[in-house]
């Protein structure tokens, strides 16, 4: 009888370890606790870091990858995984607090906006330019003005005579192609601006930093240079932007921009250019425009990068690549590494060779 309860004792005891094991939480090798995305908190200098050795990259690697960027003029460079930085670097006296301009990497910004002011109901993005600033924004034929969309100025693909120069003045908007039918790099983009302003009745200024800059912690202002409204700011602001497009718009739980909308603007917009979306440059495509030309190239817009990237990309080399599939973001600013360019260069794939040395 002894031997009998002794038994049921012990059995009683292992199933109740069984039942603790199972209402634990043990770590499954095959399926690893996923890391929660990282934001730095919106006021203050705090951003979390992470190592490159958690990461399992290659050390040896990161002194070849700094080397270039020094040697192809780089001001300012950063990597943050899953939000956090892994690499901060700064060359030639710029430093953390240095404003640097964005160049047209600053067209991804006029995108969120517009995208912003149309989830507000404030804009429709298929209604013609002059529904919100008027007619004769263009010296373009009335038939032909109305043809134009904000989304064909999201695109490219207003039709506007491209080879014009940067000024926006109805006189220098000339009618080139019936909107939709060529694509071309051109300041026309710029005229979203206008259009948020007028259908939400708020500056620019007042808009963009109410809907977008404060909501995320970036710091920086629009600066007017010659025919172009520039934006400057930190490498960490411009770093903040770029985390926030890995999220699809999401800022820490808080969906800053449709994230609809922030799909379309980073996949193909348009059948002509399959590499450009709304003012984001998009990689791993099978064909591509360039600024100022109406050639098609065959292949990926930057080969040695992951097909997935999206990127902002502005003249003289500035730069922010996202990268999903890696939970990535990349900024580079400075002054061109080899000869001045309006977006694209050669530096941009054999930069990421530089990082792939590295991360892969």
């Amino acid at each position: 009888m002894k031997l009998k309860i002794t038994s049921l004792l012990l059995l009683l005891a292992f199933t109740a370890a069984c039942k603790t094991d199972r209402n634990s939480s043990p770590v499954d090798d095959n399926n690893p606790v996923t890391e929660a995305m990282y934001f730095p908190p919106l006021s203050g200098n705090d951003w979390q870091t992470k190592s490159i050795s958690s990461l399992n990259w290659n050390a040896g690697k990161v002194q070849d990858l700094l080397d270039y960027l020094q040697l192809k003029n780089t001001k300012s460079f950063m990597i943050l995984q899953n939000g956090k930085i892994v690499m901060e670097n700064y060359f030639d006296g710029h430093t953390a607090t240095s404003p640097w301009y964005w160049a047209s990497a600053g067209k991804t910004l006029t995108s969120t906006v517009t995208g912003i002011a149309a989830q507000e109901g404030y804009i429709n993005i298929n209604n013609k330019v002059s529904t919100y600033i008027g007619n004769g924004w263009t010296s373009a034929p009335l038939a032909k003005e109305n043809l134009i969309t904000c989304k064909n100025l999201l695109t490219m693909t207003s039709g506007l005579d491209d080879t014009l120069g940067d000024d926006v003045s109805p006189a220098n908007l000339k009618y080139k192609a019936d909107a939709g039918t060529r694509w071309a790099y051109h300041n026309v983009f710029v005229k979203l601006q206008d259009v948020v302003s007028q259908a939400t009745g708020k500056t620019w200024d007042d808009y963009f930093s109410t809907r977008l800059k404060n909501k995320i912690g970036m710091s920086g202002s629009w600066i007017l240079a010659d025919n172009n409204v520039v934006y400057w700011s930190t490498t960490r602001s411009m770093a903040r932007f770029g985390l926030l497009a890995l999220n699809n718009g999401n800022w820490d739980g808080a969906t800053i921009i449709n994230p609809t909308f922030f799909q379309e603007a980073t996949n193909s917009s348009q059948t002509i250019n399959n590499s450009y979306g709304y003012l984001w440059w998009l990689n791993g495509k099978t064909s591509y425009h360039l600024p100022q030309s109406q050639f098609e190239f065959p292949g990926s817009l930057i080969p040695s990068a992951p097909k997935d990237m999206y990127c902002a990309l502005g003249k003289n080399d500035q730069k922010i690549y996202v990268v999903p599939s890696k939970k990535l973001v990349v900024i580079r600013m400075g002054n061109a590494a080899d000869n001045a360019n309006a977006a694209l260069s050669d530096f941009d794939d054999v930069l990421w060779q530089k990082i792939n040395a590295v991360i892969n």
